[in-house]
């Protein structure tokens, strides 16, 4: 198998359909059936501005389960794993002209997978002006 850093991001970051796989029930701990199901966005992130400096969360919310596993790109380069990232978004902190661009979350767990997308603008505002703009 290729080595990840090899191949084009745009190979690596998945479609934006849902990709559904074939995965027997799953048992919970008592060895009973649960409900499966797939990823689905319930809340897909939406593109927004913001000063720079400012402080912003690009929200998600997303069901399924097993519980999907949550990845974020920016410009489609993975973002690392950290605490600003959890179950309903990503924070980015101190916004600066580099965190302007399209940023993907994608959902996946063993069922399959979901991904959604938006653009982040970042604005200079000149000192002491700071707002923010979701649509």
């Amino acid at each position: 198998m290729a080595d990840r850093s090899q191949l084009n991001p745009c190979s690596i970051i998945p479609s934006k359909k849902a990709n559904i796989k074939d995965v027997p029930g799953l048992q919970n701990h008592e060895g009973e059936n649960q409900d499966v199901s797939a990823p689905v966005f319930t809340r897909k992130l939406r593109k927004a501005a913001v000063g720079t400096g400012c402080d912003i969360r690009l929200r998600v919310s997303v069901s399924g389960h097993p519980k999907p596993l949550m990845t974020w790109y920016h410009n489609e380069e993975l973002i690392p794993p950290s605490e600003a990232q959890d179950s309903g978004g990503l924070w980015i902190r101190d916004c600066h002209a580099n965190d302007a661009g399209l940023y993907t979350c994608v959902a996946s767990s063993e069922l399959g997978e979901a991904s959604c997308s938006a653009v982040l603008a970042v604005m200079d505002l000149g000192e002491g002006k700071r707002f923010f703009i979701l649509k």
